[in-house]
């Protein structure tokens, strides 16, 4: 089964939680058990799971994604934002996960974020649930 979720991020970069709007569309598609992949098709966001409880959490990782790889870094990329493919490169493009009584099954303080890099825009995650 193949669900797509529309994300529209608000900042360069940020990380968006969407582990709540993923376990909806499983819901309202019926899906009860599985595995689900979760893919985004863009190079400049990535997909990943982290701690969902603490937001500093996901600000701390975007402080260390800057400082490893900085906006300016004397890249040859013309387009200006080589700094967000290498970063959404670093945390990657899809999840595999599994999918037990009706939603994801993640840990006590895990959620899954997309990881903005280039924003705003809109971004178009991908699942796929077998």
């Amino acid at each position: 089964m193949y669900i797509e979720l529309t994300v529209k991020t608000t900042s360069r970069e940020q990380l968006v939680n969407i582990t709540e709007q993923i376990n909806a569309l499983l819901a309202a598609a019926g899906v009860k058990e599985g595995c689900c992949t979760i893919f985004v098709s863009h190079t400049t966001a990535a997909i990943t799971v982290n701690e969902d409880a603490d937001p500093d959490v996901a600000s701390d990782l975007l402080g260390f994604l800057q400082k490893m790889v900085p906006l300016k870094g004397g890249y040859s990329h013309r387009e200006g934002n080589s700094d967000a493919h290498i970063k959404a490169s670093l945390l990657g493009c899809s999840l595999h996960l599994i999918v037990r009584e009706g939603s994801l099954d993640l840990g006590t303080w895990q959620g899954v974020f997309l990881a903005e890099f280039d924003g705003p825009r809109t971004r178009l995650v991908k699942i796929w649930v077998d």
